[in-house]
């Protein structure tokens, strides 16, 4: 490649990053900038409203099962007191009849 082209490679190139940087720096371009920040910010703004509602239901879920286990666990309880109760009886019956 001769120098010739390769100076005009050169050059090209700083014109093109020269009308690249004016371009991007232009009022028009700022604007399509704030514009679409605008746009990302506001469906943020969407989808944390979306989140938040997500995590309310996973809150009230959780409650949900929280009191379906602890009625769970009484129900549990009162059915071992009420077999140690029988058990209890029949024992008492059973040496009655001893007796």
């Amino acid at each position: 490649m001769s120098i010739w082209v390769k100076g005009a490679i050169f050059v090209g190139g700083m014109a093109a990053s020269t009308l690249g940087v004016k371009l991007l720096t232009s009022k028009t371009a700022k604007k399509v900038y704030t514009h679409t920040t605008a746009t990302v910010l506001r469906g943020k703004d969407c989808i944390m409203e979306g989140v938040t509602k997500v995590r309310e239901s996973c809150d009230d879920i959780v409650s949900d099962a929280k009191d379906i286990n602890e009625k769970r666990t009484v129900d549990d309880a009162v059915e071992i007191i009420e077999d140690c109760a029988d058990t209890i009886e029949e024992e008492f019956t059973d040496e009655e009849k001893k007796d």
